[in-house]
């Protein structure tokens, strides 16, 4: 019997259904994740968070316009 062999295919289809997983969060929750980005960078450079009219449409500009 060839269990080492086994119990890699056991670890190949949890891995796989892990990636599965955190894919379908990231497409779930992508624009968020990309707007608490965009605002993070828009404070380090000094400019002003604009939120858009989708989650992930969020954008800098100058704090001065």
């Amino acid at each position: 019997m060839n269990s080492k062999g086994q119990a890699l295919v056991e670890y190949v289809l949890i891995i796989a259904l892990i990636s599965v997983v955190v894919i379908g969060i990231v497409n779930a929750f992508g624009g968020y994740l990309k707007d608490a980005m965009t605002k993070s960078s828009c404070s380090l450079v000094d400019q002003e968070y604009v939120k858009g009219e989708k989650a992930g449409e969020g954008y800098c500009k100058d704090k001065s316009n």
